[in-house]
């Protein structure tokens, strides 16, 4: 029996075992596909998550695969947010394909001694464990669900999952672009929609949009390239000679958060958990945070250094997090669909006042890079320096806490 075993093989899922194990406690990973998903719904890794990448040594393994960014954008608005003003050492985000995010943590988690299977479709709940289709019982201590929105595990668990469904649909096409933008990224809005496009790497170029023909609660159906090329070229006046798509899909503004991210012996981490709009690209980052909140408290537990009772405070601690992020994607999603003259006139205001009031932009940039997260027993610490030439991030590579000046730093890297 291990002492955990966790469903879902997702960039959240191979975060937590990582945790896990570096914390000393034996973890299976269950993941349904035989194969990495190719197509990379998230792109972009946030300072935070940068942060807490550099704390277990990866940071330099990321930046040498991604391409940095020193800013970000609220809602696709023109003027964006400089995150050189960050209180932090990654003042910037880093542009990473998922699949390759993916492949870096599943590195991370094998190295450790993680056990991953894949083709493994988990059915339900046992009473020391979890169910496979086909009857093979996968026995644990503890179950964490990281298996996405349609979680398995959640519905088994009896953790409702309230909030609102769709009624708009946003667009991405990954796709070749023959007259891309003159700087590689773009950022439209005007009453045919918004468009933003973000180049990839290898010739491919990402377009991600809305448009007011996309505002209805049924499923619209698969995106076509013709359709595509329509609706960017009303949007920009060009289709920026798209061709040959890698990826065409569609994803609408659901947004849900489970009522518990605890019950019992199980635990629910990332989409599993929240479910939103993808404004702002947050929503991995946070499943990153919410595992690395989770990793190092269910370490202690099983390994009989901390009481099961310590699990109550992920719940306590993440669960706020996850409703100010429904907030937060909601704020981004009204503006960014705001097609109306009057809308228009909203983002061209907000605009102006993120590029001329220093405060807000900073405020801004804080929240949606993950680095304002505080919760009640203790605020994020930054990269300290001790008189040795080390540093905190440093320091914090073993996954122990690390005594200093302002207190005890927890394994996550906020005080306890």
């Amino acid at each position: 029996m291990d002492d955990v075993v966790i469903v879902g093989a997702g960039p959240t899922g191979l975060w937590l075992a990582a945790e896990l194990r570096l914390g000393g406690a034996t973890v299976t990973v269950l993941e349904p596909r035989t194969e990495r998903d190719p197509h990379s719904k998230a792109l972009t890794i946030h300072p935070r998550t940068i942060e807490i990448l550099d704390c277990r040594g990866l940071a330099d393994t990321f930046l040498a695969a991604g391409v940095s960014v020193p800013n970000g954008h609220f809602a696709g608005l023109p003027d964006r947010m400089d995150f050189a003003v960050l209180d932090t050492p990654h003042p910037y985000t880093l542009v990473l394909p998922q699949a390759r995010t993916e492949e870096l943590l599943e590195d991370r988690a094998r190295t450790l001694g993680a056990t991953i299977r894949r083709g493994c479709r988990v059915t339900g709940l046992t009473e020391d464990g979890v169910e496979l289709a086909g009857g093979e019982i996968v026995r644990a201590r503890y179950v964490a669900g990281c298996d996405g929105t349609r979680s398995t595990i959640r519905s088994a668990a009896g953790i409702d999952f309230p909030g609102t469904g769709p009624t708009t649909w946003g667009w991405l096409g990954d796709v070749v672009l023959d007259s891309p933008p003159e700087r590689g990224m773009l950022s439209v809005s005007g009453p045919h929609g918004g468009l933003m496009v973000v180049p990839m790497g290898g010739g491919i170029f990402r377009l991600v949009g809305t448009d007011p023909s996309a505002d209805r609660p049924d499923w619209p159906g698969e995106l076509r390239l013709d359709e595509l090329r329509a609706t960017v070229s009303l949007i920009a006046g060009t289709d920026f000679g798209m061709r040959d798509p890698v990826w065409l899909s569609r994803f609408g503004n659901a947004t849900r958060q489970a009522t518990a991210y605890r019950r019992g012996r199980v635990l629910l981490a990332g989409d599993a958990a929240h479910q939103h709009f993808p404004t702002g690209g947050v929503g991995m980052n946070v499943g990153i945070h919410d595992a690395h909140n989770l990793g190092w408290k269910l370490a202690a537990v099983v390994t009989g250094r901390a009481d099961d009772t310590l699990l109550d405070s992920y719940h306590d601690e993440r669960h706020p997090i996850g409703a100010a992020l429904l907030e937060h994607t909601r704020a981004q999603t009204a503006l960014m669909t705001a097609c109306t003259p009057d809308g228009q006139a909203l983002r061209t205001l907000l605009s102006r006042l993120i590029a001329t009031t220093p405060e807000l932009s900073r405020q801004l940039a804080e929240r949606l890079s993950g680095l304002d997260v505080e919760y009640a027993t203790g605020r994020r610490v930054p990269n300290l320096g001790f008189p040795d030439g080390s540093t905190l991030f440093e320091r914090l590579r073993t996954g122990d806490p690390v005594k200093t000046e302002a207190g005890l730093v927890r394994p996550d890297g906020h005080l306890a």
